[in-house]
Formats: C-alpha cells, sequence, structure tokens
C-alpha cells in the first residue's frame, strides 16, 4: 500500500490547530488535523476564556465564527474582584458589557471550531510518535498505531510537550516555580453560596505572598478554582490526589492563616482535586527557518498563565498562517517565513508579559501590586488573569 500524502497537516486539535484548519478551509484549501484523543469529547476542556478583540476576536473573524461566537459569550464574566487573604475586598469592577474580552467556556470555543470542519477533516485516535525530513520540505510522520503518512507542511499544534517541536528547536519547558491546585463547585449559587458571592459573577483574584486562590465563574453557573503556590517543582509528588480530603488538607496547610470563605473554595469542593505545575519555553523562544514545519500555540511559545494570552495567541497564531498560506500560494516557504516573521515578536511580548504577571501576583505585598496595576490600566488591559 502507498503511504498516504497530505498537502498540510496539523497536528493537535486544540484551538489553534483548529483554527488554522478552518482559515484554509474558508479559502478553499484542505488540511487534516491530526490528534490523539479518540474523539472531541475525550477530556474535558478546562474553563472559561477571554477573548481579546486584538487577536483571538480577529481570528474568529478569519475563521468566519465570529457571530457564533458571541451568541455563545458569558454575560457579566468580565467582572473582577482582588481581595487580599482575610477577604477584604480591595477592587470590585462589574461588567457592564463594554469591555474588548467577553468570555466564552472553552469547551463550547472548541465546539465551533470542530463543527465548522467537514467529516474527515479530523483523524481522531492518531497519535504521532515522530517525524523525519525527506527533502524539500517534505517530512514523514509516524503514527502509534503503525501508520505513516507523508505531507508538504507539517504544523506542531500539539502543545507544551510537542513531538513535533524536536524538528526545529532543542528547546523544552521548564517548571516556573508555580503550581496550580484545581477545584470545581458546581451549581455553586445553590449549594455554594458562600463561595459564590466571594467569587462574584467573573474572575476573582484572592492574593497573598508566594499563594492565591484564583477563580472565575462558569456558564453552567459552576466555580472553577485555581489553588496557585510558589513552590518547589516535587511539592505535588507529596500529595495523594486520589483521596480528595487528603489532598485538601495538603493545599489548606499553605493557607492556615486566611479567612474561612476563601479556603472554602478548596474545603468545599467537589470531586478530585486536580494538580498542575506551571511550565513556559524561554521567553523569546525562536528556531531558523526549517523547510515544511512549523508551530504555533503552546508548542511554538509556551508561556505562564498570568497573561491570559494563552489561548488568544494559539487562535491568531492558526489565523495567521492560513492567511499567510492563502496569500502566497505555491510558495508553502513565504508563507511560513511571513507567519513567523509576525509570530515571534508578538509571541515574545506576551511571554515577557506573563512572567512579569506571575512576578507582580504574587510578590510580597500582594494583592497591593495587582491594584495598582488595575487602577493605572483597567482589568480590562491589565492581562493579568489566568488562562484556562
Amino acid at each position: 500500500m502507498s503511504t498516504p500524502h497530505h498537502p498540510v497537516a496539523i497536528v493537535g486539535a486544540g484551538l489553534g490547530g483548529l483554527t488554522l484548519a478552518r482559515v484554509l478551509r474558508v479559502h478553499g484549501v484542505e488540511a487534516t488535523v491530526f490528534d490523539l484523543d479518540v474523539s472531541a469529547t475525550a477530556r474535558t476542556q478546562g474553563g472559561m476564556l477571554d477573548i481579546h478583540d486584538d487577536s483571538g476576536q480577529p481570528a474568529l473573524r478569519a475563521a468566519g465564527l465570529y457571530d457564533a461566537f458571541l451568541a455563545h459569550v458569558h454575560p457579566g464574566g468580565q467582572a473582577t474582584r482582588v481581595l487580599d487573604k482575610e477577604a477584604r475586598v480591595l477592587l470590585d469592577v462589574p461588567d457592564d458589557g463594554a469591555g474588548g474580552r467577553p468570555e466564552i467556556d472553552r469547551g463550547d470555543l472548541r465546539r465551533l471550531l470542530t463543527g465548522s470542519l467537514p467529516q474527515g477533516a479530523i483523524r481522531w485516535g492518531a497519535k504521532v510518535t515522530g517525524a523525519r525530513p525527506l527533502g524539500d520540505g517534505r517530512h514523514e510522520v509516524t503514527l502509534e498505531d503503525g501508520g505513516s503518512f507523508t505531507t508538504d507542511l507539517l504544523v506542531g499544534a500539539d502543545g507544551a510537550w510537542s513531538r513535533v517541536r524536536s524538528l526545529v528547536s532543542d528547546a523544552r519547558p521548564a517548571y516556573t516555580g508555580v503550581s496550580f491546585v484545581e477545584a470545581d463547585l458546581p451549581d455553586a449559587d445553590v449549594r455554594h453560596p458562600v463561595s459564590a458571592e466571594v467569587v462574584g459573577g467573573g474572575m476573582l483574584f484572592a492574593l497573598g505572598a508566594g499563594r492565591g486562590f484564583l477563580a472565575h465563574r462558569e456558564s453552567d453557573g459552576s466555580l472553577h478554582v485555581y489553588t496557585a503556590l510558589e513552590a518547589p517543582e516535587e511539592w505535588l509528588d507529596g500529595i495523594d490526589f486520589t483521596d480528595a480530603e487528603a489532598a485538601k488538607r495538603a493545599v489548606l496547610d499553605h493557607f492556615g492563616d486566611w479567612d474561612k470563605s476563601l479556603r472554602a473554595l478548596v474545603a468545599d469542593a467537589e470531586g478530585p482535586l486536580v494538580p498542575r505545575r506551571i511550565h513556559a519555553l524561554p521567553v523569546g523562544h525562536r528556531w531558523d527557518r526549517t523547510p515544511g514545519v512549523t508551530l504555533l500555540g503552546d508548542a511554538a511559545h509556551l508561556m505562564s498563565p498570568f497573561a491570559g494570552e494563552g489561548a488568544n495567541l494559539a487562535l491568531i497564531d492558526g489565523a495567521d498562517l492560513g492567511l499567510a498560506l492563502v496569500a502566497h500560494p505555491g510558495d508553502t516557504e513565504a508563507a511560513v517565513a511571513a507567519y513567523e516573521e509576525k509570530m515571534f515578536p508578538r509571541a515574545e511580548r506576551s511571554a515577557a508579559d506573563s512572567a512579569a504577571g506571575g512576578a507582580l501576583l504574587f510578590r510580597a505585598d500582594a494583592p497591593q501590586g495587582l491594584v495598582d496595576m488595575f487602577t493605572a490600566t483597567g482589568p480590562e488591559v491589565s492581562g493579568a488573569a489566568p488562562s484556562a
């Protein structure tokens, strides 16, 4: 049997890879997406995303999905509250509907994108295990099931631990010094009214030196909580997350002098707690132009979530690459070079902002730094919210 050939092969059915495939489809260019998950619903998709008017929204316009996106926006989701560890409210900004960063559930956004592609455009259960150059920009890609295919353009949209990245760079994500423990409180207004009141209608920052609770209200009325702690990389290894109550105690040991209403964001959580170490690629990560391959999203510029840029960059990366390919028909190298010329400096700025945001959130006088920044710039442009 001959090896299948795909002119454009996208590894990873996250927001960036799907946006690229959709923009190409809008312009009559076929692309195939390969994803290791067995289906679009194999994993939960995280919490709320604020879609920025200078990146994510233009990407959705290019994909022809902007109006559909607006139909799924979470009213009130741009509200922002900042508390100290005694639960004193230092800043409370309502969502007046005039902001440029409307919130949408990540799952809703991904469903918009997957639903915009024809049957067969996404190959589910296709885990990429490696790739090798064949010359003239072509690559052969191998799959876990023993299959393989060739492609003229291989796009790594496969996230933090990208398999494709090694074709262009030897960089690997490094631990940032911050770990998250995620928790959920469903039907918060009825089942967890104290926590619902603390979080408010949108995003909560409750901060102290080296730690804090970051939380947001989701479109289904639940609360998603990120407990953040500056800690050694091995800290999470010492917690038994199969025992939810023991895990809660271990996490809350670091918040013993915090207000009871804030501790309840973890103490009253339902279901398992989920650990997550925060990793990042070096700020300014880039590579020399490599024929027939490029990266987008976290594969290209993984950063901490403290500027809320991750999903937005993935969206605009996918749109920009798709539009560049359309603008340079028959000249893939010129298209990819044009895309990378835009992507590299944009990603470097956002990665620097993300690193600075993390330092600001958890500095010794927290949350004063965040309050000062919001007071000076407003929550709308602060870039301090975590990306779900």
